[in-house]
């Protein structure tokens, strides 16, 4: 692994509810992962924002992050991200903004444009407005950069407001996507982009990051293009124990794709489920963990990933069990990584 392949890692993380345990259990477990990042020099801590799934806890990332960053000393805590069509951009820039006075440049405002949930929990968040479509998202994106302190976008009839009284500074914005819409949007803003490689099952990564890249403009807060791309890992001291650890993750894929939700099972229960050929066939096709081996096989894949897109740095997924062995991955795949 050479010196340029060794970009800055960073977490992504959902709350996952385990089989047995509670939602209480599963924030507490993301509150230890965090920690664990921070001590270990990760540099950043993202967490997603999923609706009405009984596998994921982080259904408000901003109460979640207010939490996390509280419990944490250096590292940048946010959004991966904020479903956009789902919020008031007004609503959005409040809760950021105090996040921002709270933790002054820790604070990451990561903005995706899907629902995080099924189309019948959508209506149910969004309700009758007709203000709240996905239609609307580049509008709302421009009043929520200009709410934020975007000076070059003309906020219309939002100018009026101040998404906090006398902000000192605002929290980094990013654009989230995983396909090429994400992209030109985030050139088009000047904005980082983070494609979401980890759930992207026919990756359009290359296409996306080439029109990223080729159409990026220039804007006050970033002078050049600058990508992150996620990746789901799970390494442990053998590669056979990685990818036993690593069933869960494909039993959770699955059920994503058949509709059968719930709780994540664990790594023994994910080795006695009965699988039909459909779901054997369509296993084959899931993505699941990328990358499970030793922290050193992790780390080469990764290494491989970042020479394939020159991405300047990478976020780490992981569906597991056990929060612990999330937390024995970081370290193991930080130490391989050398940070």
């Amino acid at each position: 692994m050479t010196s340029s392949t060794r970009v800055p890692l960073s977490v992504l993380d959902l709350a996952t509810v385990r089989e047995g345990h509670t939602s209480a259990d599963a924030l507490r477990g993301t509150i230890e992962i965090a920690k664990t990042a921070d001590d270990l020099g990760y540099a950043r801590f993202w967490l997603a924002e999923h609706h009405n799934m009984p596998a994921v806890a982080s259904t408000a990332p901003p109460v979640l992050i207010a939490a996390v960053a509280a419990q944490t000393r250096r590292i940048h805590v946010g959004s991966g991200g904020v479903m956009l069509p789902n919020h008031m951009p007004f609503v959005v820039a409040e809760q950021f903004a105090v996040l921002e006075a709270l933790h002054p440049g820790r604070i990451d405002l990561g903005i995706g444009r899907a629902p995080g949930t099924d189309q019948a929990t959508a209506a149910a968040l969004r309700g009758v407005s007709p203000y709240l479509t996905v239609e609307r998202f580049p509008e709302h994106l421009q009043t929520l950069l200009a709410l934020l302190g975007d000076e070059r976008i003309d906020a219309g009839e939002a100018a009026r407001l101040r998404a906090t009284p006398a902000a000192a500074t605002y929290p980094e914005i990013w654009m989230l996507g995983s396909s090429t819409y994400g992209a030109q949007v985030a050139a088009a803003l000047g904005l980082p982009f983070c494609y979401a490689y980890h759930f992207a099952i026919s990756s359009d990564v290359d296409s996306a990051l080439h029109l990223y890249r080729s159409g990026f403009k220039p804007s006050p807060r970033l002078s050049e293009p600058h990508v992150m791309v996620s990746a789901s890992v799970i390494a442990a001291e053998t590669a056979e124990e990685a990818r036993f650890l690593a069933g869960p993750s494909r039993v959770m894929a699955l059920s994503l794709r058949t509709g059968r939700l719930g709780p994540i099972v664990s790594p023994e229960a994910a080795a006695a489920v009965e699988l039909t050929d459909l779901d054997r066939a369509m296993l084959d096709t899931l993505p699941g963990t990328q990358f499970a081996g030793t922290g050193e096989d992790v780390a080469e894949g990764l290494a491989d990933l970042v020479a394939r897109t020159g991405a300047d740095e990478l976020i780490l997924a992981g569906t597991v069990h056990d929060p612990a062995t999330r937390q024995d991955t970081l370290v193991r795949v930080a130490k391989a990584w050398g940070l």
